[in-house]
Parts: structure tokens; sequence; C-alpha cells
């Protein structure tokens, strides 16, 4: 079910035109405009931080789809955030090899440098930390994440000087 017309100007309108620019390129290489659900939402994040209610619902009237629909996309994805996050957004793998390289050691650090859990973001909004379940190197267990940079090997002592490159 498609949202109604007043709805879906209302909802079109919310996206920025370089956001509209990004998804048709994205619907242009798909053969149906639904299947470039997974980018627009990932164009969002990338313009915005975040996705909100407001664009699951400019990017459903976008693409022809419902909410739910989105929605649905939307909360499978566990890089795809639902909720404000910090400017810098740390993945600590959590698998197996991980885990038993040191994962928890890791965790305990973190915790203690940013005084924030899983799921959590700092007061001065600067990092959100987050389990990941595969960061596929496996090989140099423990890793972790901070936005696109990856750390392998890593020892609890190395988690203070590694945050501390992040402004």
């Amino acid at each position: 079910m498609v949202a109604e017309p007043h709805i879906q100007t209302t909802a079109k309108s919310f996206l920025t035109q370089q956001e509209k620019d990004a998804i048709n390129h994205e619907v242009s290489l798909l053969p149906y405009k639904k299947a470039a659900v997974i980018e627009a939402l990932k164009i969002v994040q990338q313009h915005r931080r975040w996705v909100s209610d407001d664009a699951v619902a400019a990017i459903a009237a976008y693409l022809d789809m419902s909410t739910a629909e989105v929605d649905s996309v939307a909360t499978f994805y566990n890089l795809i955030f639902r909720k404000p996050v910090g400017r810098h957004i740390i993945l600590l793998c959590d698998s197996i090899s991980c885990y038993v390289m040191g994962y928890q050691k890791l965790y305990e650090a973190i915790q203690h440098e940013l005084k924030i859990k899983f799921g959590e973001t700092t007061k001065d909004k600067k990092f959100t930390l987050l389990p990941n379940a595969c960061l596929g190197c496996c090989d140099h267990a423990p890793a972790l994440m901070i936005d696109e940079d990856l750390y392998r090997d890593i020892e609890a002592e190395d988690v203070r000087n590694i945050l501390e490159t992040y402004t």
C-alpha cells in the first residue's frame, strides 16, 4: 500500500536534492525502483548520520513503497542507524575468534575510557559503541572498526591511543 498523494508530496520534499540525485542514480542501475531501498537508506544515513521515521516515510514515498516495507529493511540491517549516533561509530567484533583472543578486555577498556556500553553514545556525542558479529579478520583478532578504520591485533592498552586520534 502506497501513501496518499498529499503525504507523498510532503515526504518527498523531506529529501534534499542531493539525496534524490544519488537515489535516482541507484534506481537507474536496477531493474525495479524498489530494489534501491537499501542504497536509499545508506544515502540518507550518509548525509544525516541516521535514518529518522520522517526519512523512512520520505524514502517510501520516493520509491513508491509503504513505510512498513522500508522500515522492515532499515531495521533488518544492523548498520542502518534508526536513532541518532555519535560522530564516530565504534564497531567491536564479538565473533568467536575475537572473543577467544581478548574481546572482553577490549570491551572493558572502551567502557572505561568512554563511560558507555553497547548501544550508547558518549555525552559529547563523539562516539557510539556497537557490537558487530564479524569484521572479517579472524586471523588478526581481536579487531574493532572506527568509522572506516580497521584495527587488528589490538591489545587493551592500545585503546586509549586509538580513541585519542579521533577529534
